[in-house]
């Protein structure tokens, strides 16, 4: 029930701003937050992997083949020129919103994605152990830019950031 009244809310939100093109306002991004964070799945499951390095690395390797194209290989956009412009913009997987999931919902997120932001469903292409791989590495992201941008934005010069 309180998920259907923040849906209403926000329904009421977005009818009531019309047409106009601008940013949202805190109210209303903190609105939105609030409706997705009750309406994604998964919010009880639990991690089976242990968050180590080995499970970490292997995430990082996962998610630098599967979610570099709009994350960047750090998962803070690093080296992705759309980022910001998409809508809504593709967030910093660092950032306190999004790690305020569980790691169920962040699994649910990967396998299911969020329509119509742009973040495609993994079902079907990785397999559950890769996103729960996926999950250990985004709950320990490295520093911004350390892993440099992807070559598909950065171009042969910046193979030195590459492995």
């Amino acid at each position: 029930m309180r998920t259907l009244s923040c849906m209403v809310a926000a329904l009421v939100l977005v009818l009531g701003a019309g047409c106009r093109g601008r940013q949202p306002g805190r109210f209303e991004t903190a609105m939105a937050a609030r409706v997705k964070h009750a309406s994604f799945g998964g919010k009880s499951e639990v991690n089976p992997l242990r968050a180590s390095a080995e499970n970490i690395h292997a995430g990082q390797l996962v998610f630098s083949n599967y979610c570099y194209a709009c994350h960047g290989l750090d998962g803070q956009n690093t080296g992705v020129p759309f980022a910001d412009a998409m809508s809504p913009p593709v967030p910093k997987l660092n950032s306190p919103e999004v790690q305020a999931y569980t790691d169920g919902q962040i699994k649910w997120i990967i396998e299911n994605g969020i329509f119509p932001s742009g973040m495609p469903a993994s079902k079907g292409i990785l397999r559950d152990e890769e996103m729960w791989q996926i999950v250990a590495y985004i709950r320990h992201l490295p520093q911004a830019g350390s892993l440099g941008e992807p070559l598909a934005y950065s171009g042969p010069a910046s193979t030195k950031n590459h492995p």
